[in-house]
């Protein structure tokens, strides 16, 4: 980028801030590590997400949790005098147009840190982009690929949940109560198929039988042709392995064709934007996991300062899962840029992985080897109609799994030394 002449008013006010600079530093015997200017310099943290398209109810609540991670990090005072702002771009869910979003922040707008993605195709994309330029990047969508050494960098964290952990946990807290007869409904995408994925591997220890995996296409709007044969293999349990419209359309569809009256329904992911969108009738009763509800306030102080400080921010609204994630990403990359009193990638990626604290659901931090956050997961039951005492009371949390790097897949299965 090219830069713009000084007029000699300015030239001459510069010449005078560094010849008192200099002799501040020549009076003290100090060196200047870096120059004036930058010491006020905003820390720059770009957030491509997909404003438009099916997801943009999940990236606005990101960008709300970011927004207050913002805020709060001005208001203590920044890091020694800078302030942070905040870079928003829409990446239309598409992985090239998200390089293109995520080059122009680097190269463009000088953005210091990278955070955001809601799919996990584009938050490949982006890993890519970043750590090809070595600028660090936390992710907040749900992915088992970005975790392995092949995709692995040493700027790359993973803020969100992955399939395997969601999935192990709703499979440990079901199988052993709803039965081992199992038919999964996969969506034939990476995400779906690490979903099941991670339901077959923990559904071992509880001798689950798999009577049937069936894929369908992303974007299915009929599950009719699919529920006469789930119905004919009388499983006890539906594992529903896909995301966002496809899941309540699945569910509606399930209903209406009685399969809900015939098994259990569970998903590895129930998100709390999708479930207000579709209401109770939808998903009432089914099982599932997530990595926040803001129910969590009863029994977690972090999580009832954190949903006073986003409801007194965005008109009393409550926080979704995603909200957290934004907040979570945003906050944890800033907390270590001041504890390394820098945004040097290298320095900053190092104070990163010593991160670790209760920002708001409990205590978290980053596995050593994937820099995957390790956290707790939530098992939720969605509340029917006659049970809610409210739009926001949507689910019931019937139990939580605590961190457990062991439940995790192993560093060495990842492909990490």
């Amino acid at each position: 980028m090219a830069s713009t002449p000084l007029n000699p008013s300015a030239l001459l006010r510069r010449r005078s801030v560094l010849k008192a600079a200099g002799g501040a530093l020549l009076a003290t015997g100090g060196t200047a590590s870096m120059p004036l200017w930058a010491q006020a310099e905003t820390i720059r943290v770009g957030l491509p997400i997909p404003l438009t398209g099916p997801f943009a109810n999940e990236a606005r609540a990101v960008q709300q949790g970011a927004e207050l991670a913002i805020k709060e990090f001005n208001a203590a005072g920044g890091a020694g005098g800078r302030k942070a702002e905040l870079l928003v771009r829409d990446d239309k869910l598409n992985p090239q147009e998200a390089v293109t979003r995520t080059v122009e922040l680097i190269e463009k707008d000088r953005a210091h840190f990278i955070v955001g993605s809601v799919s996990a195709a584009v938050q490949l994309s982006v890993n890519n982009a970043t750590k090809q330029r070595k600028i660090i990047y936390n992710s907040v969508s749900q992915s088992d690929s970005i975790n392995e050494a092949k995709d692995f960098s040493k700027y790359t964290f993973h803020e969100c949940l992955n399939p395997h952990m969601t999935a192990g946990a709703v499979a440990r807290y079901a199988f052993p109560k709803m039965g081992k007869r199992v038919v999964f409904l996969t969506a034939d995408y990476a995400y779906g198929q690490e979903m099941a994925r991670g339901f077959v591997t923990a559904g071992k220890a509880f001798g689950i039988e798999v009577l049937a995996d069936i894929r369908h296409p992303l974007g299915q709007t009929d599950f009719s042709s699919y529920f006469p044969r789930i119905l004919a293999l009388k499983p006890d349990v539906l594992v529903v392995c896909n995301f966002g419209r496809d899941q309540s359309i699945a569910f509606r569809q399930a209903g209406d064709f009685g399969v809900k009256q015939k098994a259990k329904l569970i998903a590895p992911l129930l998100m709390h934007s999708g479930r207000m969108v579709d209401g109770h009738d939808v998903y009432a009763d089914v099982i599932g996991g997530t990595g926040y509800y803001w129910g969590m306030e009863e029994t977690t102080p972090s999580a009832r300062a954190f949903n006073a400080a986003f409801r007194a921010a965005n008109g009393g609204v409550a926080p979704t899962d995603y909200a957290g994630l934004g907040y979570a990403g945003v906050r944890n990359v800033l907390a270590a840029a001041k504890q390394a009193n820098s945004t040097d990638s290298d320095r900053v990626a190092e104070a990163l992985q010593g991160i670790k604290g209760d920002v708001y659901k409990g205590s978290t931090y980053y596995r050593a080897c994937d820099h995957q956050s390790v956290q707790s997961v939530l098992i939720v039951e969605s509340k029917p109609p006659a049970q809610a005492k409210g739009k926001d009371d949507i689910f019931r949390i019937v139990a939580t799994e605590a961190p457990d790097e062991s439940r995790m897949r192993s560093c060495s299965e990842l492909g990490h030394a």
